[in-house]
Order: C-alpha cells, then sequence, then structure tokens
C-alpha cells in the first residue's frame, strides 16, 4: 500500500466553499481509478481554509498514474493548486 495525506490552505479564504467542491469531485473520480483504495477529503472545522486529503493506493506506481489521470489533469492541477499553499507527505502505516 501507498499513502499520502496533503495539506491544503487555501490562499484566499473567499475561496474556501470553491475549493472543497473541485476537491470533492477530484475525491468521486479518483475513486474510479485502478488502485485508488481510499480517497477522502476532510475541512478543518478550526480554520474553513484548511482541508486535508487522505488517499491510500495500492502501490506507489497507481498513484504515479492517478497523477496524470483525468482529475489531476482537469481539476487539481488547474484549478485547486492555483488557489491553494500545497503540503504533502508521503507516510507509512504504524500498526495493524
Amino acid at each position: 500500500m501507498f499513502h499520502i495525506n496533503v495539506w491544503l490552505t487555501v490562499n484566499d479564504p473567499a475561496n474556501a466553499a470553491r475549493v472543497g467542491e473541485l476537491l470533492d469531485q477530484c475525491r468521486r473520480m479518483s475513486l474510479q481509478e485502478p488502485g485508488c483504495e481510499r480517497y477522502e477529503v476532510f475541512q478543518s472545522e478550526a480554520d474553513p481554509a484548511k482541508y486535508l486529503l487522505v488517499e491510500t493506493w495500492t502501490s506507489r506506481e497507481h498513484w504515479e498514474t492517478h497523477r496524470g489521470a483525468e482529475a489531476a489533469r482537469t481539476v487539481y492541477l488547474p484549478q485547486v493548486i492555483p488557489l491553494v499553499t500545497r503540503e504533502a507527505h508521503i507516510c507509512r502505516r504504524i500498526g495493524s
């Protein structure tokens, strides 16, 4: 399994709702991709301009393919990334 968690901070809080809508669209599209085991989007209650993506892929190769798939090409890279600051963490799971 390949795990990545991504913190996104919306640069202009006025765009927070739009970013949430786009991330939900990415989530739905990504869940249809081969190897996507988990793709969840969380919005901070303490700071609505912060989002957390929690992704689990069957392998790193599946995630790398995802980076060039439709969700990334048409929504995430061109529409979300210009509105946010991104902090990604490739992770390993502790315990079972």
